[in-house]
């Protein structure tokens, strides 16, 4: 259903955009990074993370790494991830292709100005070996996601 989802999705909001489904996995920003000739950092990855009884996606640069400082002051909780197994069951994504697009319910979805770096990063789309090119504005418009600053600086 994930890739599916996805594909659904950004046919309804961004149908200019192709998901890319390549033959080998993307599951891990270095192999999406290799697969997709961008740099590390220019993968837009999603982490799941729970707040009280609420699931949040952040999506972050490739490199970046949470503040759990600016997570606190920005949350008033610390961050916690999502246990692996609760992941698909939230998104419906697999771990290594959970994006903000397609979910089976509303989630609150928050960019990382980490991702404004570049004009076009690089997110997952609901499989392992599936990935989207999209300006990190426009993920942020057609997904309803706020833009925080939650990550270290480089």
């Amino acid at each position: 259903m994930s890739l599916s989802s996805v594909t659904a999705f950004l046919a309804e909001k961004a149908p200019d955009l192709e998901v890319i489904v390549l033959d080998e996995s993307t599951a891990t920003v270095a192999m999406a990074a290799a697969a997709h000739r961008v740099v590390p950092a220019q993968i837009a990855k999603t982490l799941a993370l729970r707040i009280a009884d609420d699931v949040i996606l952040i999506v972050t640069g490739g490199e970046a790494r949470l503040d759990n400082r600016k997570f606190k002051a920005r949350f008033a909780t610390k961050a916690r991830m999502l246990d692996l197994s609760d992941v698909e069951a939230e998104t419906s994504h697999p771990v290594g292709g959970v994006c903000p697009f397609g979910l089976p319910k509303p989630l609150a979805v928050y960019c990382d100005v980490s991702l404004r770096a570049f004009d076009i990063v690089v997110p997952a789309a609901g499989a392992t070996n599936a990935a989207v090119r999209i300006s990190p504005e426009r993920m942020a418009e057609i997904t309803g996601a706020a833009w925080i600053d939650v990550t270290a600086s480089t």
